[in-house]
C-alpha cells in the first residue's frame, strides 16, 4: 500500500515517474504505454538511442538488444548494442526510414536529470530531444518518450557518464524492455508463454 501511494505522487496525466528497481516496474509501464498507444496501431517501433562505447548513455542499445527480433511481425527495433542509433546514425536512419500509418513510436534514451528523480524511469507523451542535455541538435524522435534519469543534469558530472554503473544501466534496460515486451504480447494477443525478453 505504502508503495503504491508513494508512486500515485508522480504521475500525472502526462507522465509517470518509477523507480528502476520496483518490482512492479515492468508492469506500470505496460499500463502506461496501453494508455499512450492508439486504437488501431498495427506496429510499433522501438528506438533505442544512444553509444555502445559510454556506458552512461547505453541505456537504449540495450533495450533494442534485448527486444531484437522478439514480436518480429508488430515491432520493429532500431537501435541495439551492435548498431547503435547515436548521434552520428541517428539522422541517416531517420531520413531512410518509413513509418507506415498506423504505427507508434517508443523512443528510449538515457537523460540526465534533477537529483530526486536520479535512478527512475520516466515515461511521458511527446518525442525525446536525443543529445539536448550534452547540447547536440538532433532531430525529435517518437510518440512517446522512455527516459532513464542515470546522473544530475549538472555539468561538472557529465563526464561521469563514461564510469556510470553498468549494472544500473543493464537493470534499468531490463526493465524498460520487460514493460514494452509484455505491451507488445499483450496489445498484439501473443500467447502468454510466448518469450519476453532475449538473454544477453
Amino acid at each position: 500500500m505504502f508503495q503504491q501511494q508513494a508512486l500515485q505522487r508522480v504521475i500525472t496525466p502526462s507522465k509517470m515517474i518509477i523507480p528502476y528497481d520496483h518490482k512492479l516496474a515492468p508492469l506500470f509501464i505496460r499500463n502506461k504505454l496501453f494508455s499512450l498507444i492508439p486504437e488501431g496501431t498495427e506496429h510499433i517501433y522501438v528506438a533505442g538511442i544512444g553509444s555502445s562505447l559510454i556506458n552512461g548513455d547505453s541505456l537504449g542499445p540495450f533495450v533494442g538488444t534485448l527486444l531484437h527480433d522478439m514480436y518480429s511481425k508488430h515491432l520493429t527495433v532500431l537501435g541495439s548494442l551492435q548498431s547503435p542509433l547515436d548521434a552520428t546514425t541517428i539522422e541517416p536512419v531517420l531520413s531512410q526510414l518509413n513509418v507506415p500509418e498506423n504505427s507508434f513510436v517508443i523512443a528510449i534514451d538515457s537523460v540526465l536529470g534533477p537529483k530526486r528523480n536520479v535512478n527512475s524511469i520516466v515515461i511521458r507523451e511527446g518525442s525525446i530531444l536525443p543529445g539536448e542535455g550534452l547540447g547536440q541538435v538532433l532531430p525529435p524522435i517518437g510518440d512517446c518518450s522512455i527516459m532513464g534519469v542515470v546522473l544530475e543534469d549538472n555539468p561538472a558530472l557529465e563526464s561521469s557518464l563514461f564510469y556510470t554503473n553498468l549494472h544500473l544501466i543493464y537493470t534499468m534496460a531490463s526493465t524498460i524492455a520487460r514493460g514494452i515486451s509484455l505491451t507488445t504480447r499483450q496489445y498484439f494477443h501473443y500467447p502468454s508463454d510466448h518469450p519476453i525478453l532475449h538473454n544477453l
